[in-house]
């Protein structure tokens, strides 16, 4: 029961790597609500669950607005947030990714990150502390080619991710990030442009320790980085990628 007593809310938390992260933050004692763009499977996921859902565009300013009134009204300013949210665009040449392509994945992978700061930032200074998580990437660390726009916006979200821990420091509020390889989510078949074995095994040759990040992989590292075990960590970017950084 590491988060007993804490509120937290996942953004695209109604599946994938999202869904690790509420899965285990529920099992750890914590109270949860899951923000998705897809507000049937959030509000199913909750029902199954016993736990909060709220439909969120998060690259939208009033949408976000929305989900931090949906928070205040449920459990107050929540201890965490978790900016898990994200999309990519399919593998293609740098120069034939289309300006909407470009646009969409900046504004849910980055303006996001920006608007849940507006959100709930300031209430977390207020009370003195705080915990956010951001979903970076392997992308931003070691980029994959024909993802080029998706790896500069991860990068985006590492060096984000350091810039707000070293401001918020002072205030009692700890940011830092994760970095998964590819995984069993939504997302895998457009990372690899096609999901055949063929396809996968090419993926998995990069990967030392051979398999893809899980959800509870993800469940697990996020749980520590917001519990107060960590509470001397902060501007972390780590690496849960079975080796592939090496």
């Amino acid at each position: 029961m590491r988060l007993e007593g804490k509120t937290a809310i996942v953004t695209g938390g109604a599946s994938g790597f999202g869904e690790g992260i509420v899965r285990k933050f529920l099992a750890e004692g914590a109270k949860v609500m899951i923000a998705d763009i897809n507000g049937e499977k959030a509000a199913a996921l909750a029902g199954e669950l016993a736990c909060y859902a709220c439909a969120v565009d998060v690259s939208d300013k009033a949408s976000v607005q929305g989900m931090a009134l949906a928070a205040e009204k449920t459990f107050g300013v929540p201890d965490i947030v978790v900016n898990n949210a994200g999309i990519t665009h399919l593998p293609q040449v740098l120069e034939e990714v289309t300006e909407e392509d470009f646009d969409r994945v900046f504004a849910v992978n980055c303006k996001s990150v920006y608007l849940t700061a507006r959100a709930f930032v300031p209430g977390m200074k207020e009370r003195g502390s705080g915990a956010i998580l951001n979903m970076a990437s392997t992308a931003g660390v070691s980029p994959r080619p024909r993802l080029n726009w998706y790896n500069a916006s991860k990068g985006w979200m590492i060096t984000a991710t350091k810039a707000m821990a070293v401001e918020l420091a002072p205030l009692g509020i700890r940011v830092n990030a994760l970095n998964p390889v590819a995984g069993e989510t939504p997302l895998l078949a457009s990372f690899m442009g096609e999901d055949t074995p063929e396809m996968r095994a090419r993926f998995l040759s990069t990967i030392p320790m051979g398999r893809f990040s899980t959800p509870a992989d993800m469940g697990n590292a996020a749980c520590f980085l917001c519990s107060d075990e960590a509470s001397m960590v902060t501007g972390v970017c780590m690496e849960v990628d079975g080796g592939r950084c090496i």
